[in-house]
């Protein structure tokens, strides 16, 4: 947003009057930010809606009258374009219902303090919740380019790139089999690896390892949740773990996910080294170790989020000889990771959500479509 343009304007949703507080006050600590409706529940978010324009929702979950599931919906159909995240504390209940959130529309989603003592000392959290706001208000309204547009999940009939593309100039694609194949994503990331999983059901015969930005128990549950989308065995991966054909490993939260081989075998490791693009588990660090493992046998897929994790991975694969394809800008919530791997000439395919699946049956998994 450039200077004198108008504030990104952010309505809090939360039944805790302190914590609407402490909210709004983090929030408006960025000038660019301004809270412009505070309310305790769904129902008055919904009244709230129609009397000022408003870019982001941030909902709390668990409200009397109207709870935020319930709300989500009726606020996306009255303003289409609203882009809503979840705010709950850190429980599996919780974490559960903000993956539902996610597949019903949600753009993100925050874990809040449980406490509002908790939150006046949470740096990292004001900090994650004032960028995601920041990101989605900016693409909502078109601004900053490359990494700065937001689509609906269910966006239709997005251009796929092509070598002429403006700012994306294509590989050449592999002619060889890949024997593992490797995501990572970021915000919008569980909508569309539901859709990617879901997709490529009873295709992949190849270890599939995740990296999705996600704290504990919710990369439990988004494991859980790409199980049953996928008809795979979906689970975190355990430091020590072999890798084994037709499994999906998804780093834990707050670990970062590599691989090691030895002799023939190749082994999961975790560790918590620090946070790479201030992430842990970031893609970077995962990619890097595949890259001299598999060699030209190795396809990453980097899919929407904030940032630009992944990125110095793919140049690792790149160099190595394996294939990246990115999700395209129009499908992608934010378009930021799988632009910056599009825009720097490392891509073999920039293609929307709904066809990176038959990209990587016809190219890569060869079985038929």
């Amino acid at each position: 947003m450039t200077s004198g343009a108008d504030p990104y304007r952010v309505m809090v949703v939360d039944d805790s009057a302190v914590i609407r507080g402490l909210l709004t006050r983090a929030l408006e600590q960025d000038p660019t930010i301004e809270v412009v409706a505070s309310v305790s529940n769904g129902q008055m978010a919904l009244n709230q809606l129609p009397r000022q324009p408003v870019d982001v929702v941030v909902l709390d979950i668990e409200m009397p009258v109207m709870d935020g599931l319930t709300a989500l919906p009726k606020l996306l159909s009255l303003k289409p374009g609203l882009q809503v995240i979840m705010a709950s504390t850190l429980t599996r209940k919780n974490a559960d219902v903000s993956l539902r959130a996610l597949r019903s529309g949600a753009a993100d989603y925050v874990t809040k303090p449980s406490s509002g003592g908790e939150l006046n000392s949470a740096d990292a959290f004001k900090r994650e919740l004032t960028e995601k706001v920041k990101a989605l208000a900016s693409a909502a309204r078109g601004g900053g380019g490359a990494g700065q547009r937001v689509a609906r999940p269910t966006d239709a009939a997005p251009q796929r790139a092509t070598a002429a593309s403006s700012a994306i100039k294509l590989r050449d694609g592999s002619i060889q089999m890949p024997e593992v194949l490797a995501i990572g994503s970021s915000t919008g990331g569980p909508q569309a690896l539901f859709k990617l999983l879901g997709d490529l059901k009873g295709a992949l015969r190849l270890p599939v390892l995740i990296t999705q930005h996600m704290p504990a128990t919710f990369t439990t549950l988004l494991a859980e949740h790409l199980s049953r989308a996928s008809g795979m065995d979906c689970h975190e991966g355990k430091d020590g773990e072999p890798l084994k054909a037709g499994t999906i490993y998804v780093a834990p939260g707050d670990w970062h996910m590599t691989v090691v081989s030895e002799g023939t075998q190749r082994f999961i490791r975790l560790d918590q080294n620090p946070p790479e693009n201030f992430c842990r588990p970031a893609v970077d660090p995962m990619l890097r170790s595949l890259a001299p493992i598999y060699g030209n046998r190795l396809q990453a897929v980097i899919l929407t989020g904030m940032g630009s994790d992944g990125a110095k991975g793919c140049e690792a694969v790149v160099a190595a000889g394996g294939q990246v394809v990115a999700q395209d800008e129009a499908s992608s919530v934010v378009w930021g990771m799988p632009g910056a791997v599009a825009t720097r000439g490392l891509c073999s395919a920039v293609l929307p959500i709904g066809e990176i699946s038959g990209y990587l049956r016809r190219k890569v998994l060869r079985s038929a479509a």
